[in-house]
């Protein structure tokens, strides 16, 4: 107050301002939404035939018959982009990438009730990889030729190009591919270790298997399957056999394999690369990382000395992020987005804040700090240069554009993806061939018929311009080794905010009450998140459950609770939960609720443009006999009133 001389005008001002920047960030922050809309890509990348459970209903089976030409099952696994061919190098790095989050995430996916749908996608591309395997010293490493696949614009449904198969034998090797698979399947078994035990065991043989056969007889993946090289050409392979090595460690404890990347440290550029990326293709940095964890706990022992030399060069990509480096650091946009190269930049920027995330903790862990040429920074730096990558990917960013598909209020809808871009097969029935595609669909200016939720386009360029333009593939197209990193920082970034979120629509407040408890410690200090004392008795007593006007056993239902109660300004703010549930036999769509005494910021539902009048969001058009849906909103004094307007 006294900053503004006692003027309650002052107070005003900042107050607005705060609000105005509070609400605008929050569509920033909301980093539960994204979480749950990062999930729906994984599925709407499936390949084989789909479960019951799919949320994405604009999909359907298809690939059955993948792999029957060379007698093997190879139904399943993920598509890798826009496209419709499996290939194994980036669909193992981003099952990797599942599995890290799902280790070193726990808590927070947990928390977040979130961890069986990482368990469930990591699992599509698990039981596609033992089927690859059937033999210890062959890999079926991709499906479908894409040459062809590139020439066509059709749904996956519709699939008329080649599915040749293509294996790695000892005859035909692929270090990177069989290493980097092998990593896949040892951080899997770690994360369902807890959960599924003999699962988790299928999966360390097949590790142990690749691990094995990838050493023994080596090569470069894409000179034996040179159908790979125009789009993902592997630049080596001593990467790979490095991070697989400390991941089998990981999950085995057996020292064959520490040793394994102890002695090759030098010999595999383990302890001679200092690098300013982490992707599908260059695991450097991310088996710097990984090993640092072992001395970090203080379990180096005999090999003290050379992990070391790998945390020098973990260090090394961290500062350079930080641009804490002596000068050797990242390139950064205008905007403050890691820029690495002009095609799907969004993947490195992406990989380089889930591991700066993962590293932060281990140091954080070890009580230990960063030090950087530029001097020593704590744990929390490397958390806000994540946190600042992900905020840049869900709207913080010159654009105001989400570059998280279906989320936020702008992002982009013209997306390079075959089955975005084209009506369901259960809207349009008749098939849509090769070049009907590209004549119909690929080109028209008009939005996507089907919405991509939670696909991670390739992103602006190096001057944060972004043209959402379906022909411009660098930019609009998502990938799996893209958005895979997302999970694990999205989880983290969730988790810091304070209580975790049961559904998508509990997390997007959090921003807005990191906002109220910094209003509630305005000129004195630093106040941290969700410091919710226990509401005096009176609260509960203002917040009854709430029904519709009709009598109980309506067809709608409306309970209210405080879950959270801060003070900012003499004021007591509550948080309320409201739980719609339809009691009814029948599905009820098109609600459109009228809230009235309403005075703070409200989460999961979307306004109308009516005075007071609310419906739910796009994705959750329809509740079904039985269903339950929440929403939550903030204010001072008494709660709204809520009430039912129409339904169909």
């Amino acid at each position: 107050m006294s900053k503004f001389g006692g003027s309650l005008f002052g107070l005003s001002l900042l107050l607005t301002v705060l609000l105005g920047a509070a609400t605008a960030a929050a569509e920033y922050y909301n980093y539960g939404n994204a979480l749950d809309k990062t999930f729906l890509f994984f599925e709407a990348q499936r390949s084989g035939k789909l479960p019951a459970a799919q949320r994405v209903k604009w999909r359907s089976h298809s690939g059955l018959a993948d792999g029957f030409a060379q007698g093997v099952s190879l139904e399943g696994g993920y598509y890798d982009a826009g496209d419709h061919v499996k290939f194994g190098l980036p669909m193992a790095f981003a099952v990797t990438m599942l599995s890290w989050a799902a280790v070193d995430n726990q808590k927070e996916l947990s928390g977040s009730n979130q961890m069986q749908q990482t368990l469930w996608s990591i699992r599509w591309g698990t039981d596609y990889f033992i089927k690859a395997h059937p033999q210890p010293n062959v890999l079926w490493g991709q499906v479908g030729d894409g040459k062809s696949d590139h020439y066509c614009w059709e749904r996956a449904e519709d699939m008329t190009t080649s599915r040749t198969a293509y294996k790695l034998d000892q005859y035909h090797p692929g270090s990177d591919l069989a290493g980097e698979t092998a990593a896949a399947l040892a951080a899997a078994s770690l994360a369902f270790k807890p959960y599924n035990s003999s699962y988790s065991a299928i999966l360390l043989t097949h590790a142990k298997e690749l691990f094995s056969f990838a050493d023994k007889y080596r090569g470069l993946y894409t000179d034996s399957i040179p159908n790979a090289k125009a789009f993902y050409m592997s630049s080596g392979y001593s990467d790979e056999l490095l991070w697989a090595a400390a991941w089998l460690h990981r999950a085995t404890g057996d020292e064959y394999y520490l040793k394994y990347a102890v002695n090759n440290a030098g010999y595999m550029g383990g302890t001679g690369w200092g690098m300013k990326e982490f992707s599908w293709d260059n695991k450097y940095a991310g088996v710097q990382v990984l090993l640092s964890k072992i001395l970090l706990e203080g379990k180096g022992g005999a090999y003290t000395s050379t992990l070391k030399q790998y945390q020098m060069k973990a260090d090394y990509f961290a500062c350079a992020c930080l641009k804490k480096n002596g000068g050797y650091n990242i390139q950064t946009t205008p905007g403050g987005l890691m820029y690495v190269r002009e095609w799907n930049n969004l993947q490195y920027a992406s990989a380089a804040a889930f591991l700066l995330a993962i590293y932060s903790d281990y140091l954080s862990a070890a009580n230990a700090k960063l030090n950087c040429p530029d001097g020593s920074v704590p744990p929390q730096a490397l958390l806000d240069f994540s946190r600042s990558q992900a905020d840049y990917i869900l709207g913080k960013n010159r654009q105001g554009m989400s570059y998280l598909v279906g989320y936020g209020p702008k992002y982009p809808i013209r997306v390079h993806h075959r089955g975005a871009s084209i009506p369901s097969i259960f809207v349009q029935r008749s098939s849509v061939n090769c070049v009907q595609g590209f004549d119909s669909w690929y080109r028209r200016a008009q939005a996507d018929p089907n919405v991509i939720y939670g696909a991670l386009v390739g992103g602006p360029d190096q001057n944060d311009y972004y043209s959402d333009d379906r022909t411009n593939y660098e930019q609009s197209e998502p990938t799996l080794s893209g958005t895979a990193p997302l999970i694990g920082l999205f989880a983290k970034l969730s988790g810091k905010l304070g209580k975790p979120c049961a559904r998508i629509t509990l997390c997007s407040m959090d921003h807005q009450l990191m906002f109220w408890n910094f209003v509630g410690s305005y000129g004195g200090g630093y106040s941290k998140p969700y410091q919710t004392p226990k509401p005096p008795a009176s609260a509960y007593k203002a917040a009854p459950t709430i029904y519709t006007p009709k009598q109980s056993g309506a067809p709608i239902e409306f309970l209210h609770s405080i879950t959270a109660n801060w003070m900012a300004w003499n004021t007591r703010y509550y948080r309320h939960k409201v739980i719609i549930k339809n009691n009814s036999q029948k599905p009820i769509s098109g609600l459109k609720l009228k809230i009235e005494d309403l005075t703070g910021p409200i989460w999961g539902l979307n306004p109308t443009g009516q005075k007071n009048t609310y419906q739910l969001p796009q994705w959750q058009k329809t509740l079904k006999a039985g269903q339950a849906y929440d929403f939550v909103y903030v204010q001072g004094g008494p709660q709204a009133k809520v009430s039912v307007l129409s339904y169909y």
